[in-house]
């Protein structure tokens, strides 16, 4: 049955629902490049101002899984459950959490992406290894996920393309920020990726995509009804992104904060959510483990280091690292109360750590190092933050991302709760 773009477009611009099989002629014919980018352009728009119905939700996220393959991974002989966070400023939780969870005998297959603005991308970070490739065949992604029960590379072209070209519309054209687009893009992907369980983890904050609380869990709601509909046992926690996690924000930067905390040490919130999402993905992935126990005996290190050995990866090389350091200091006595992790964020990118676009390289090296945060003493002049470029010509940039960004007061402030809530089973 043939539609006419501009039928569904009036369709949905007057708040309207779509059919079932105008759905899945749309999906189909923009990924085969039959509908124009200005016609698809104007209907993710209408959606971003009207919203979808759950059940045009729900065939819109079955269309763009039926646009490409489904990895199978009936091969894999243990529970598969994988672990997607929706983006924030310091958050290199899927480097320890894999083979943490991989350690205590689950099989974690986590297609991951790059970072774009100011986010972080995990496999800008794990490409900071030297060797380490991020792009694998099926064959060779299950061949490692099989043998070392871990693997975080690219999502190949085959799986959701429908998203892929979906997604770099909606870049350029103001409709990323949708509850129904967002939940659609992350589940396509992750349902086609095969995996029996998720657990997403919902960032909260400045540094998030979604800062307020409301929309993020509905968000959160959103992705786990999706998942559960496909089969996917899902749970999603909400947590806090007002302040950028760790220490570090910046590729090579953030792998060593991450090998700090496989070796038992590390920042105690990052410590704190990978074990927090480690344990529910244990739950559903009905495995009795302890994490913590993992870390201790050195078996999670060991199964990171053979992954990446797995990926063409050295896990004894020294990370790269800037060669041009700036420090950004304090401007009164007190204690540190706040610590804009969307700030930082912005400062990191300015420093060469992201990219303004997909196809745009990165500086392994760039970033900022946290020398202090919230609840921390401080004294006048004393630096707070250090940043780190391969170009001094960049720190002027970056410091102006930092105007407003860190409060001093005379009393130190309450802990901020880095977990605010669990929505799922």
């Amino acid at each position: 049955m043939s539609f006419h773009a501009v039928d569904l477009i009036r369709t949905k611009r007057d708040g309207g629902a779509l059919t079932d099989e105008q759905i899945r002629w749309f999906v189909s014919a923009y990924t085969a490049e039959e509908v124009a980018h200005e016609q698809a352009s104007a209907l993710l728009m209408a959606i971003v101002w009207r919203g979808m119905a759950d059940h045009e939700l729900a065939q819109w996220t079955a269309a763009m899984i039926d646009s490409g393959e489904r990895l199978d991974l009936s091969s894999i002989t243990v529970p598969t459950v994988d672990k997607h966070s929706t983006g924030g400023v310091g958050d290199k939780i899927s480097l320890p959490l894999a083979p943490i969870v991989a350690a205590c005998g689950a099989a974690v297959p986590m297609l991951s992406g790059r970072g774009l603005g100011h986010t972080g991308g995990t496999l800008d970070k794990l490409e900071t290894i030297p060797g380490f490739r991020a792009e694998l065949a099926s064959a060779e992604m299950l061949s490692v996920l099989a043998r070392e029960g871990c693997v975080i590379c690219a999502a190949g072209p085959k799986l959701a393309p429908a998203d892929k070209k979906l997604y770099a519309l909606r870049d350029v054209t103001g409709t990323v920020e949708s509850i129904p687009l967002i939940a659609s893009s992350i589940m396509s992907k992750k349902i086609a990726e095969g995996a029996s369980a998720l657990v997403l983890d919902v960032k909260v904050g400045s540094g998030a995509f979604l800062p307020d609380v409301s929309q993020a869990r509905a968000l959160a709601e959103t992705m786990v009804s999706l998942g559960e509909a496909h089969g996917v046992k899902t749970v999603a926690l909400l947590t806090n992104m007002d302040t950028p996690l760790g220490r570090t924000a910046g590729n090579a930067l953030e792998v060593t904060e991450s090998l700090e905390i496989l070796a038992g040490s590390g920042p105690d919130d990052v410590a704190e959510l990978t074990y927090a999402l480690a344990e529910v993905m244990l739950v559903l992935a009905g495995i009795e483990g302890d994490p913590r126990a993992a870390v201790r005996s050195g078996a999670a290190l060991e199964r990171f280091q053979a992954m990446v050995l797995a990926q063409g990866g050295d896990p004894d090389a020294p990370l790269p690292e800037a060669p041009e350091r700036m420090v950004f200091e304090a401007g009164a006595d007190g204690f540190v109360t706040r610590l804009d992790a969307r700030a930082v964020g912005v400062c990191a990118w300015r420093l060469g750590a992201g990219r303004a676009r997909k196809e745009h390289p990165v500086s392994p090296g760039a970033g900022v190092v946290c020398l202090k945060k919230p609840g921390d003493e401080v004294s006048e002049s004393e630096p707070l933050l250090e940043l780190r470029a391969d170009d001094g010509e960049r720190f002027a940039a970056a410091l102006q991302a930092l105007e407003g960004a860190v409060d001093i007061a005379a009393e130190p402030c309450e802990p901020a709760r880095l977990l605010l809530e669990r929505i799922g089973p």
